[in-house]
């Protein structure tokens, strides 16, 4: 099988045969990740990084054989980050806590995951660390492995789908110059004519009295809210307790 088939992980950073690199993987994808992190995914390509890097565009094929390699070792730079994960302690809750946590203050970081992370898995050294981390936390429960790699998933589900929502909130507020408060407001004479008509009676109870929408610190609580509501359900499902 030759390079351009082989997976990234099973290939040498460097070439039996030809000259020393000038530069390694780590570099190309830390440019590659300052990129993405300023400018967007849309703006990451091969030229583009090569010219970061002030060389060559062919140069990076000695180090990569497609920018798919680059995407795979961008997404398992990123789940190294803080040290990659914290050794277990014990409390499967509190290192999935933990888990989802950092995985959320890491897409905030890098929003660029989103659109990579949904697809096929990262199988990277750092990023199988932190699925083994997870997994770990769940082994002494006595969950099968099928429904421990579900929950594994799930986490990440939420987490993602989460941190979505309040990305694409904060790009709407820099879209528009318009602030959560004051898009709030300027809706609140419709919103008054919806409650007065009758036909959502809940929805009317979420305008009048639910106080989580109206928080500053609404995305917080509802993180940690939903996160709490995943693993009281996995917790009321325990073959084994701990």
């Amino acid at each position: 099988m030759d390079d351009a088939h082989t997976v990234v992980w099973n290939r040498p950073e460097r070439a039996a045969k030809g000259p020393a690199p000038s530069r390694t993987r780590a570099e190309i994808t830390a440019a590659a990740i300052a990129i993405a992190d300023a400018e967007g995914i849309e703006a990451l390509s091969m030229r583009r990084v090569a010219k970061e890097l002030g060389t060559g565009t062919a140069s990076l094929y000695r180090y990569l054989a497609s920018k798919d390699d680059l995407l795979d070792l961008m997404l398992d730079a990123v789940a190294a980050e803080d040290g990659g994960p914290p050794a277990p302690t014990g409390d499967w809750r509190g290192d999935l806590r933990t888990l989802a946590y950092r995985s959320r203050a890491t897409i905030h970081r890098h929003p660029w995951m989103t659109s990579l992370a949904a697809g096929r898995p990262s199988l990277g050294p750092n990023s199988l660390d932190a699925t083994e981390h997870a997994l770990a936390a769940l082994d002494p429960l006595g969950f099968d492995i099928d429904v421990m790699i579900t929950v594994v998933d799930t986490l990440h589900a939420f987490v993602r789908g989460y941190a979505i929502g309040e990305l694409a909130q904060q790009e709407a507020v820099r879209r528009s110059g318009v602030g959560i408060q004051e898009w709030m407001d300027a809706h609140a004479p419709y919103l008054d004519k919806v409650v007065s008509a009758g036909r959502h009676p809940l929805l009317a109870r979420v305008i009048r009295d639910a106080e989580l929408p109206h928080a500053a610190d609404s995305a917080e609580r509802g993180f940690q809210l939903g996160l709490e509501r995943l693993l009281d359900g996995w917790e009321a499902n325990l073959p084994i307790r701990p």
